[in-house]
């Protein structure tokens, strides 16, 4: 009865036949699991529709946190194919420095920096490993790389 009008909204939005499709089909599981929290006093049509809207922002925004998942570090990545060998030489003893800097870190971070710098695991694969949602493995990134960068300034004071 409704099926024709959300589809049609959710193309207008998505612009892709099949994913219209799959979205629909989420709308109405989602209509059908949350029935009993209708308000009869608005009008049926409407509150499917702002389900369906709400549904396609969901979408929008799981996909755009997936592509920054997998672009997010692309500025950190360096060319070593370019460096001369002095800085191959500097860039080996700095690694050197930061594996000894990263062992003497909480295991925790430890695991996180590994994962995340060492083996380029995705912040998804990490969640997963880990046992943790993505969000507090994001959080957990950003603080060990704040304890590792705080660590690395220390001990470039103790080595001038």
């Amino acid at each position: 009865m409704f099926w024709v009008d959300v589809f049609s909204f959710i193309m207008k939005k998505v612009q892709d036949d099949i994913l219209a499709d799959e979205i629909t089909v989420n709308v109405f599981s989602k209509v059908l699991t949350k029935l009993d929290l209708f308000d009869p006093s608005f009008q049926f049509k409407t509150w499917i529709l702002t389900i369906a809207q709400n549904t396609v922002i969901d979408y929008w925004r799981k996909k755009s946190r997936e592509v920054e998942d997998t672009t997010g570090d692309l500025e950190e990545v360096k060319n070593v194919f370019v460096k001369s060998p002095e800085e191959l030489l500097i860039s080996e003893e700095e690694n050197d420095e930061i594996l000894q800097v990263v062992a003497s870190m909480d295991a925790n971070y430890q695991d996180i920096i590994r994962l995340r710098f060492f083996e380029e695991k995705s912040i998804k694969e990490i969640a997963e490993e880990l046992n943790l949602s993505v969000a507090n493995t994001k959080v957990r990134i950003m603080r060990a790389k704040k304890v590792l960068a705080e660590l690395l300034k220390n001990n470039e004071l103790y080595n001038e």
